[in-house]
């Protein structure tokens, strides 16, 4: 069951976060993950994107060229690595900042209102946790209390209300993709 799944996007949208916390929640979790950043050479607004592979074997080569879920959180993440989404592979992205046509036609594509949701639960900072939920709902790759207690540790030194909005992303972001079922 090897999973390699590629988040883009631009810096500052938590891009590498959701790959750390994914990677870590499976790990915490009795699985074996891998985790692979690639940093543009702009600082943050310029693309970010990383890949994470989980297996429940050990990762003998921790190489990917291509993956089976591409999560793009905005239009140029899209562009720039739509091609490394294998045939028959799912798209997930952020249906508010991703707005170009997806061409496409060999492939799954789940839009999710991620920025739209985040500022209804209270800031943009958290659209890459409801990504995260509906990757979790969508895919099934770890639980969500698995990636919940990834959650807890990384704001564990932050407010209750922080916690509390995370928390609800990660909800929220489960609740979207289920009805886009």
């Amino acid at each position: 069951m090897k999973n390699a799944i590629i988040f883009t996007g631009s810096g500052g949208q938590g891009v590498m976060s959701m790959g750390i916390m994914l990677a870590q929640s499976a790990v915490e979790s009795g699985r074996h993950a891998v985790y692979l950043p690639s940093y543009g050479a702009e600082q943050r607004g310029g693309s970010a994107k990383c890949i994470v592979i989980i297996d429940k074997d050990e990762i003998v080569s921790p190489m990917a060229g291509s993956g089976g879920v591409l999560v793009a959180m905005n239009n140029m993440g899209y562009e720039k690595f739509i091609n490394e989404l294998e045939p028959g592979g799912v798209l997930l992205y952020d249906s508010t900042l991703l707005t170009m046509p997806i061409e496409r036609d060999d492939i799954t594509k789940i839009g999710i209102p991620a920025d739209a949701l985040a500022l209804e639960v209270g800031s943009s900072k958290v659209a890459n946790v409801i990504i995260i939920g509906a990757l979790i709902a969508l895919t099934g790759i770890v639980t969500q209390e698995e990636f919940q207690h990834s959650l807890d540790k990384k704001f564990a030194s932050k407010s209750d209300a922080v916690r509390a909005m995370n928390a609800e992303a990660l909800k929220r972001g489960m609740a979207a993709a289920s009805q886009s079922k």
